[in-house]
């Protein structure tokens, strides 16, 4: 009786410890881009009201998240929006090469180029990336005197920024308009400046993103995408990725998924499960970016409203459906 209650105990201390190692706590990625950051949220949430266990959140550039997935140790667990083929450099690495990271199964599309408001499509036929190398728009996009236009590439440390350094030397575009990399926040207040003086400002962008429903704003045409003249390195790649990228037409459309750490299949099973699942709707982002962003909705209870909403959905992801 004594053997038997023993092994009872043991049996249960077991049972105990792999409900607790099951249930670790998930350190989700918070990249600086404002679909990420929601995305993060989403993710979060879903863990802890629905799995019933512990999110936190650590923000961090790609290269530190991706690195610290590869660790396994729960530094960081996920990456919350993975652009492919921006991010392939990173998953080339530890998705196909280290298999130390696994990608969500759902995704959804994003283009990516260089947008301008709509009054200067109209007003001054800036329609292509050609009409941005031209001393007419160093005029119209000079905005500090300077004699020089600007345009906004992106935030540093975005993989998306490096691409766009390449495409304005490429293009013949620098010469016209100086290369600006600051913060999106700081970026977008002065974007919004601009558009309420109805001056002329250039910029990096992307779909899904708020800035679609806030301004009337037009994507400015590419050549379209071609292997043969899209050749580009990221720094961990190359230390002289800038000088060995070429690029002459536009970006591909893009892949967005979920990257997350494949340690989780053995410390959180259901997060790893949900993770390899997910499928967001680049719509809906869309939706919750512009009220958290915009509207200015805290973040957390816009997320909670949406689950509430799309209960569905989300039963889809955790495999209820």
């Amino acid at each position: 009786m004594k053997m038997l209650t023993g092994l009872t105990a043991a049996t249960a201390l077991s049972l105990s410890a792999a409900g607790a190692m099951a249930q670790e706590k998930v350190m989700v990625g918070e990249p600086s881009w404002p679909g990420a950051k929601v995305m993060s949220r989403v993710i979060g949430q879903v863990i802890e009201t629905r799995l019933g266990g512990e999110a936190g959140y650590a923000p961090g550039a790609n290269a530190v998240i991706f690195a610290a997935m590869d660790g396994g140790r729960g530094d960081i667990d996920v990456h919350p929006d993975v652009w492919l083929p921006n991010h392939l450099s990173f998953t080339e690495e530890y998705v196909d090469q280290k298999g130390t990271v696994g990608l969500s199964s759902g995704s959804y599309q994003g283009r990516t180029g260089f947008c301008t408001p709509t009054y200067m499509v109209e007003k001054h036929g800036i329609s292509s990336v050609f009409d941005l190398a031209t001393p007419m728009a160093q005029e119209l996009y000079d905005t500090n005197g300077d004699g020089k236009g600007e345009i906004w590439l992106g935030a540093t440390g975005w993989a998306s920024t490096n691409v766009h350094k390449v495409k304005v030397r490429d293009y013949g575009i620098e010469t016209f308009l100086e290369p600006s990399t600051e913060d999106e926040t700081v970026f977008y207040a002065r974007l919004k400046d601009a558009i309420d003086q109805e001056q002329g400002v250039v910029f990096y962008c992307y779909e899904p993103h708020y800035v679609h429903a806030l301004y009337d704003v037009t994507m400015i045409e590419e050549p379209e995408h071609n292997p043969d003249t899209y050749t580009m390195l990221q720094p961990d790649q190359d230390s002289d990725w800038y000088n060995k990228s070429s690029i002459t037409s536009g970006d591909p459309v893009k892949t967005v998924t979920v990257a997350y750490s494949k340690s989780l299949e053995q410390r959180n099973p259901a997060a790893a499960a949900f993770l390899s699942r997910i499928d967001m709707d680049s719509g809906e982002l869309s939706k919750l970016t512009y009220q958290v962003v915009i509207q200015g909705q805290e973040i957390d209870a816009a997320v909670s409203d949406w689950l509430a909403a799309n209960g569905e959905t989300v039963d889809g992801w955790l495999g209820l459906n």
